[in-house]
């Protein structure tokens, strides 16, 4: 099994992710050759559409070196919808959105969870899987939506609407979701607020995304009380921009993510979480569509749909790019960064994961 040396363990100690993958390379001896480019090819031709070849003899070197590292550390890549595709079509072994991320990593069979998106997922994979190491590659990787709540703010909601059931958006921290009763995803928020008004309630906190709670206020059967937090990248997204889109290309369709506004979802053909948009384009084959979500979406789902021309409104997300190739080596190689949750929080974090993963059943 390979090992990176004490050298390097030392020099990799206090340097930024990223920094040595290069040289974890030179260790493990591969390179880019006419002989790896043969080997490599196969893969290369399922992502050539939307990666250039000109960065291919550089992706092609990491790509090799940690799928044989996986085998090795019987480790599982999970890598979310807004990853790169040299990531997410080319290292990951099980792809999705956060419902999808939650369900596959409490069914993980490796020793190690290697998390391709941002903090709060590697959070949620520790608190399912949490006899496993979970790897976060940069801790940098964070989220506007996660940062805009605290569990002290939660404590607050409480004693502010006493009684009323509270679900925490899985965007969240760990101790966020520790002071909640049940947490959802975007695609199955709905479903989980009405069966709360099912068992009674009459109100629901639904936290921490305000465009998603103003959405899922329009098909609930309970009154739905809303926080102000927001997505940076789906904020962006404007009802105005869409229009000019339309007026552009009449004959253009548009899907868009429920942390849009509400105004945004309007405009749009489709609303629905990055999984139910994946399906309405496979199902549909649109000659083409505008997907109103963090730009990597689009690259992705192209690689499955050919056909379809995806126009591009390329709103990033500056967390998501934190994860590249040489920290995902890197976390592999020198155990970086491993997520560890306090195990008080992390019961009852887990409990209200667990009901949402049950009530999506």
């Amino acid at each position: 099994m390979f090992t990176a040396s004490d050298s390097l363990r030392t020099a990799a100690m206090d340097a930024l992710p990223g920094q040595f993958g290069a040289r974890i390379l030179e260790e493990m001896d591969i390179a880019y050759s006419d002989g790896l480019a043969r080997d490599m090819a196969p893969l290369y031709e399922r992502v050539k559409s939307v990666i250039p070849s000109v960065e291919w003899p550089f992706f092609a070197p990491y790509i090799k070196a940690i799928n044989e590292l996986k085998k090795e550390k019987n480790a599982v890549i999970l890598a979310h919808n807004y990853q790169t595709p040299e990531i997410f079509h080319c290292i990951a072994d099980v792809v999705g959105d956060s419902l999808q991320l939650a369900i596959e990593a409490s069914q993980a069979e490796g020793d190690v969870i290697v998390q391709c998106g941002v903090h709060f997922m590697a959070e949620t994979s520790k608190l399912l899987c949490p006899e496993k190491t979970v790897l976060m590659p940069d801790m940098g990787a964070g989220c506007s939506l996660a940062e805009s709540i605290t569990a002290q703010d939660v404590r607050a909601l409480r004693e502010a609407y006493p009684g009323v059931p509270i679900v925490t958006y899985v965007n969240t921290s760990a101790a966020v979701k520790a002071e909640s009763d049940v947490c959802c995803t975007s695609s199955n928020a709905v479903k989980i607020v009405n069966g709360l008004g099912k068992s009674g309630a009459e109100r629901v906190l639904c936290i921490p995304d305000e465009y998603l709670a103003q959405n899922i206020a329009r098909e609930a059967d309970v009154e739905v009380i809303a926080w102000k937090g927001r997505c940076e990248v789906h904020e962006l997204f404007t009802a105005e921009e869409l229009q000019q889109y339309r007026e552009d290309d009449p004959g253009l369709k548009i899907i868009a993510h429920p942390e849009c506004k509400p105004d945004v979802l309007d405009e749009a053909d489709f609303s629905g979480s990055t999984s139910a948009m994946i399906k309405w384009v496979s199902d549909n084959q649109p000659e083409r569509v505008m997907m109103v979500t963090e730009c990597s979406m689009s690259d992705n789902i192209a690689v499955e749909n050919p056909q379809v021309n995806f126009v591009r409104p390329c709103n990033l997300c500056p967390h998501m790019k934190q994860i590249t190739l040489p920290k995902v080596l890197e976390a592999m190689v020198l155990n970086r960064t491993e997520i560890t949750v306090d195990a008080a929080v992390a019961d009852k974090a887990r409990a209200a994961v667990e009901r949402m993963i049950e009530l999506s059943k």
